[in-house]
């Protein structure tokens, strides 16, 4: 049920044996969920985090309009609020992007793990910590890339993380989310984003079709979006 938390951890650290009981110990489900489905709701008391097992997460903001941000996609092996273990409560909502699979970790483990396993400890620091780094990310793509710099940057982007976890190919992979749910990862329209692929295509860079892109030229995508992976951070950590 885990696998593909332990690749992305072990992808940078070492997890002893203790450590993997200890994380599948904690974790409770497996649970799904539909698609478009709220599983965290802003403001609620939290008592556990989610562990994305299979599909796509989203944390988004709502604004009064109708209009909806998302402010950030969360892949198999990533926990989606593990920032709510100290918050208490999140202040943006959860959803499913897609059908989903999940499994709960309560926060009564995860005082048990911070007393027993410190290194494990600081793999789950970790792990927020690379969150804010794409969030910084994503803030300078909304602030300071054009149109298609947003998308070339985002495809990039998800490619590696999904590479990770073994959810890509070389040059290709699913994203089986709507051309207006890609808007709002960008803070575009969907009419802007239509525009946007079909320029991406002609320029023989990347497809996305049919819940599915395919990379033609990835250096020519990273050179465009002046992708960088280093907040991503894919090297393995000291310590």
């Amino acid at each position: 049920m885990i696998e593909k938390h332990l690749q992305k951890l072990r992808l940078r650290c070492e997890i002893g044996v203790s450590e993997e009981e200890a994380i599948r110990a904690a974790m409770l489900g497996p649970f799904d969920y539909g698609a478009e489905q709220i599983i965290v709701r802003r403001g609620e008391p939290l008592t556990s985090s989610i562990l994305l097992i299979e599909g796509l997460l989203a944390r988004y903001k709502d604004l009064s309009d109708g209009q909806r941000q998302i402010t950030h996609l969360h892949v198999p092996g990533d926990f989606a609020d593990l920032h709510g273990y100290t918050l208490k409560y999140l202040d943006h909502n959860l959803m499913s992007l897609t059908p989903c699979r999940i499994a709960r970790m309560p926060h009564t483990k995860l005082d048990m793990i911070t007393d027993r396993f410190p290194h494990l400890t600081r793999s789950f620091w970790f792990s927020t910590n690379l969150d804010a780094s794409i969030h910084r990310e994503w803030e300078v793509s909304l602030g300071r890339r054009n149109a298609i710099e947003r998308a070339a940057h985002l495809l990039c982007e998800l490619h590696s993380r999904l590479l990770v976890v073994d959810s890509a190919e070389r040059n290709r992979f699913r994203l089986p989310i709507t051309q207006t749910q890609f808007a709002e990862c960008l803070g575009l329209t969907g009419v802007h984003v239509n525009r946007v692929l079909r320029e991406l295509r002609e320029a023989g860079l990347a497809d996305f079709r049919s819940g599915m892109v395919t990379i033609h030229d990835r250096k020519g995508l990273e050179q465009l979006a002046e992708f960088d992976p280093l907040y991503l951070y894919l090297d393995r950590q000291p310590g």
